[in-house]
């Protein structure tokens, strides 16, 4: 499906410069004329950062929350007024179709996603809603992101009494809420707002100390924390193990391994009980002296031979060049890579520690004796 994005309206701030034509955020700021210190600005002081292109839908409803919990892959039935998750809709082989945060708050449902891929997730939610008393609609809000330790100082400019914890989420006073996320720093937040009221919420934060950001800057960041973002790190292949999404809310995941039946389970099941993904996720170190930067989409090769894909290509303030990147899973970290045409380094510490017995394996084993 093909959207037309409308670029944000905070482009007109003096500074601005748009994310690159047919990108996924040329509808907002890629950054506002110092990519680096508005990194690091995100990491030692507090940053804000235009995420406006986001597209923000609502679910309304008695059982929207056991409804949801059905045909997803999270564990949300009896999510706690104010409780935030993430959540995957997955195809019947258990492939990734969407990712989405969601938060639950005075008897409605609040879900963000990708601009593109929204009314697509919408839709399903829409013809998945048969006899249940849920009503999946549009909303007209935007969101906004504060990264940065010093969000505490802006309290008052905010109207919270206080900050939530990681995955809560509380009310403002004009609308919206506040939330908190576990990336892609420590101290992340996000603002879903009336998009009305965007400009007003940008002019008082910014006025109150926040650095304005751009999405180079917020990018860098996720892919330094090695966060996937679907369809750039993803493909059509790309199933939950692979991207790092397994595990509840609790442990900050998206895909709960011991819920009821959802679409696309079975695979989740199998992969976890009985077999490992055939891919993972990693961070590249890429050769800053290259002529060309490769893209996502590009492959990772060794010796000619293709190994995996590049996914999010950024330049990080403290690490130089480095990329996300869908690598076969018996790949070395210490493997010489190329991605596209840069030469490329797996970053030890990146690649998953999967040495764990499964399950599944191990009862196999008992019931042969072994």
């Amino acid at each position: 499906m093909s959207v037309v994005v409308v670029p944000s309206p905070l482009l007109s701030v003096p500074g601005a410069v748009a994310g690159i034509p047919g990108s996924p955020d040329a509808a907002v700021a890629w950054h506002y004329g110092d990519p680096f210190g508005e990194q690091k600005a995100a990491t030692q002081r507090v940053a804000l950062v235009d995420r406006s292109h986001r597209f923000v839908l609502r679910i309304t409803g008695k059982e929207r929350l056991t409804w949801l919990h059905t045909i997803t892959s999270q564990h949300v039935a009896a999510l706690a007024d104010g409780q935030s998750a993430e959540n995957l809709d997955l195809d019947l082989n258990g492939r990734v179709l969407h990712h989405f945060v969601l938060s639950e708050l005075d008897g409605t449902v609040w879900i963000d996603t990708e601009a593109e891929r929204g009314p697509e997730l919408l839709a399903f939610l829409q013809k998945m809603v048969f006899w249940a008393d849920a009503k999946p609609e549009a909303a007209d809000h935007a969101v906004l992101s504060l990264l940065g330790p010093g969000i505490a100082s802006l309290t008052e400019a905010l109207g919270v009494a206080g900050l939530p914890t990681v995955l809560q989420a509380v009310p403002l006073p004009e609308g919206g809420f506040l939330r908190r996320m576990p990336w892609p720093t420590e101290e992340a937040f996000d603002l879903v707002v009336p998009r009305a009221s965007l400009a007003d919420w940008w002019a008082r934060l910014t006025a109150a100390g926040a650095v304005p950001a751009g999405m180079w800057a917020f990018e860098a960041l996720r892919v330094a924390a090695v966060r996937p973002r679907v369809g750039v790190d993803t493909d059509d292949r790309t199933i939950p193990h692979e991207a790092r999404w397994i595990g509840g809310v609790e442990e900050f995941g998206a895909v709960h391994l011991n819920k009821g039946c959802y679409r696309g389970q079975e695979t989740v099941a199998r992969v976890h009980n009985l077999g490992k993904p055939p891919r993972q996720l990693v961070l590249l170190h890429l050769d800053g002296s290259a002529d060309e930067r490769p893209v996502p989409g590009d492959d990772v090769t060794v010796g000619g031979r293709t190994v995996g894909r590049v996914g999010t290509v950024i330049d990080h303030f403290e690490f130089g060049p480095i990329a996300l990147a869908l690598l076969k899973r018996t790949i070395p970290a210490d493997t010489a890579l190329t991605a596209g045409s840069a030469a490329a380094a797996i970053d030890p510490d990146s690649v998953p520690v999967d040495d764990a017995p499964q399950a599944g394996r191990l009862a196999v084993d008992r019931l042969r004796g072994r």
